[in-house]
């Protein structure tokens, strides 16, 4: 029987209170893992790419990547659904042990304070945080245009997490925490994954390589519209 937004919605509500805000890391990971999904144009194939990266040199230490079709349609503020069961696919094929989980779209900034990282952190049991490319539901003002430059981001008085700027004079990112995290050590850890890019390094390399499969198959790749504001 197919799951309804209301059933989705009340999962998210239910596992929303398993995810631990009061935990920190107690040292820097030697590796995180970066999690992406490429989607193939005009059917339900999807590839979902977990990549390990070395945190000190940002090698790729491992690349898992899983392919095959999705069948939860996409509703915004829900494609958790759509796509946490194939990046755990994906992260069951890693060799090594994750430490820490980085993804591409929202931890607690998100309508149910329950995204995709806040999904898969309570689900694995790991440290976990998202790294958004656009803004979906909180309030910021532009930090200022150096690196490392912040604001909050916020929803009634609620801060959810921060608008980082990771290179000078680019738009900034948008860092959440997902689970057992803190978001100063989230923030930390995207600029450290930012040495030369917007985005992480860890997130894009896992979207280098989930395109790369879909290319090899004869896809062409790309994200649902409206994809990024609703992880």
């Amino acid at each position: 029987m197919p799951w309804s937004d209301v059933d989705a919605e009340e999962v998210q509500r239910h596992l929303r209170r398993q995810v631990d805000l009061s935990t920190r890391l107690r040292s820097a990971p030697e590796a995180v893992v970066g999690l992406d999904v490429s989607y193939a144009k005009a059917t339900n194939q999807v590839c979902a790419a977990a990549v390990v990266i070395e945190l000190e040199s940002l090698a790729v230490a491992e690349v898992a990547t899983v392919l095959e079709e999705v069948a939860f349609p996409y509703v915004p503020g829900l494609l958790a659904f759509r796509e946490a069961p194939i990046l755990l696919e994906a992260l069951q094929g890693l060799a090594h042990e994750p430490e820490v989980l980085v993804c591409d779209g929202y931890g607690i900034a998100h309508p149910r304070r329950f995204g995709l990282a806040c999904h898969l952190g309570v689900l694995t049991g790991l440290p976990s945080f998202g790294v958004a490319k656009t803004s979906f539901i909180a309030d910021f003002v532009n930090p200022d245009r150096r690196r490392g430059a912040w604001s909050p981001l916020k929803e009634g008085g609620e801060t959810l997490g921060r608008a980082v700027r990771t290179q000078d004079g680019v738009k900034p990112v948008f860092v959440s925490v997902g689970h057992r995290i803190g978001l100063d050590q989230a923030c930390d850890m995207t600029l450290r994954l930012c040495p030369r890019y917007r985005i992480p390094e860890a997130t894009r390399q896992a979207d280098v390589a989930s395109r790369r499969v879909l290319r090899t198959t004869g896809r062409s790749g790309g994200a649902p519209s409206g994809a990024s504001e609703s992880r």
